[in-house]
């Protein structure tokens, strides 16, 4: 099942992760994937269903390469569920695009706080908008209490099936921040929350799982072990820590070892031939980002040997002079690119981006609430496919990349390899 909304703050990440852990708990092998880009909704559900959570769509995965993870899934899974992004309908490709590519059936989740019979008629809307939309039911969210979820649940038509509610309780309430989610390795008793939900939903559920869905065998892929040998250092903390799961499978699948290593507590970077630095919260870590010189010297020897450092938006951050947190505090950084960065109170920009480098094209997204101040002149300008403002800068120093653009790298995996390689 694609589990979508009307709208974004609906609460599909929860009721995904409940439905997840309630099938785990079951006996069933679950996967988990999630429409768009995005990192901080996987780490829940990764928690919530045992296993890596990959990213759907249409555009930056691709077609096939989305099909492809379908059907790995499907090889291993008695229940496969895709959490879908903002809005049912919204955005160019949408949920309910992927969920029609590849026959699964939506699970609308509405918010039903302050509502009665209106819960009904979103539903229908939701289920008759596009009559080629398979629509398996509706899932009702921040109810009142147990005759609240009744009445939502008579007041839908026979045609639409109840698969329960989730009541308004902190027990089992997902945190935010300004980039979204609370990261799942900073709530100590997630797995407690994830149970609550799951206990209220199997309370509750009425219909069944919808009838299985069939995905074909997709076309033949074949990946050259371009980097056969390659030692990666791979930032992981929680300041580190957007990453997509496909990225570190394909450096893998070509043959490099991968090392974790964090730069908030280790002083040294491991024995690498490249360094990959992934977004995250530098901001909320900027105190100890700047105390560890230690780290910031292994950094400047990385890249003055010549070796190759990728980074990708929080990674780029730590990269520049200085870093100005939400409270107006200036933290100095590694100082490998000029110029500093200020965050914002509000989203600076958010977009798919497309850009040309002199190694391919690669495709990601863009997601952050910083502005840049720097003298550096852009090797290349990303492009949006549905929103022509937005158009990220992609910086070059030697074999050092960075740009606020979040990559993809399954979308060109020859170019990733050359990123890499040293």
């Amino acid at each position: 099942m694609l589990i979508a909304a009307p709208a974004s703050g609906q609460g599909k990440t929860t009721v995904t992760a409940a439905l997840a852990r309630l099938h785990s708990r079951q006996g069933r092998k679950v996967r988990v994937f999630k429409c768009g880009p995005d990192f901080l909704d996987p780490m829940i559900l990764q928690a919530a269903s045992g296993a890596p959570v990959y990213q759907l769509d249409l555009w930056m995965v691709g077609l096939e390469q989305s099909r492809r993870l379908l059907w790995e899934a499907a090889a291993e899974a008695d229940l496969i569920l895709v959490e879908g992004v903002m809005g049912l309908f919204d955005g160019t490709p949408s949920a309910a695009d992927l969920a029609r590519e590849f026959g699964v059936p939506v699970l609308g989740v509405i918010d039903g706080s302050g509502m009665a019979q209106t819960f009904a008629a979103m539903a229908w809307g939701l289920a008759n908008f596009q009559p080629d939309l398979g629509f398996a039911g509706v899932l009702g969210n921040k109810l009142g209490s147990v005759r609240h979820g009744e009445i939502l649940r008579d007041s839908l038509p026979d045609s639409l099936h109840w698969y329960g509610g989730l009541p308004r309780s902190t027990d089992m309430e997902l945190p935010s921040r300004h980039l979204g989610l609370v990261q799942a390795a900073e709530l100590p008793d997630l797995l407690a929350r994830l149970d609550a939900a799951a206990d209220a939903l199997e309370q509750s559920s009425g219909a069944p799982l919808p009838e299985p869905v069939s995905f074909p065998v997709p076309s033949a892929e074949a990946l050259q072990p371009l980097l056969a040998g390659v030692r990666i250092g791979v930032a992981r903390d929680q300041a580190f820590a957007f990453v997509y799961q496909a990225n570190l499978a394909l450096l893998q699948a070509m043959g490099a070892e991968l090392i974790f290593f964090s730069p908030l507590t280790d002083e040294t970077l491991p024995e690498v031939d490249s360094v990959y630095l992934p977004g995250g919260y530098p901001e909320l870590h900027g105190d100890t980002l700047a105390g560890n010189e230690a780290m910031a010297q292994a950094l400047h020897a990385h890249h003055a040997a010549g070796k190759p450092l990728v980074a990708e938006c929080g990674g780029m951050l730590y990269l520049f002079d200085a870093l100005t947190d939400r409270d107006g505090v200036q933290h100095r950084m590694v100082g490998l690119l000029p110029g500093k960065a200020v965050m914002q109170l509000r989203l600076a920009a958010l977009a798919l981006q497309e850009v040309r480098l002199p190694e391919g094209s690669l495709r990601g997204h863009t997601f952050h609430h910083s502005l840049l101040d720097t003298r550096l002149e852009p090797l290349a300008q990303g492009e949006c496919p549905n929103y022509r403002r937005t158009s990220e800068a992609v910086f070059r120093d030697g074999r050092l990349t960075a740009s606020y653009i979040h990559f993809y790298l399954p979308s060109n995996p020859q170019a990733a390899a050359a990123l890499f390689r040293p």
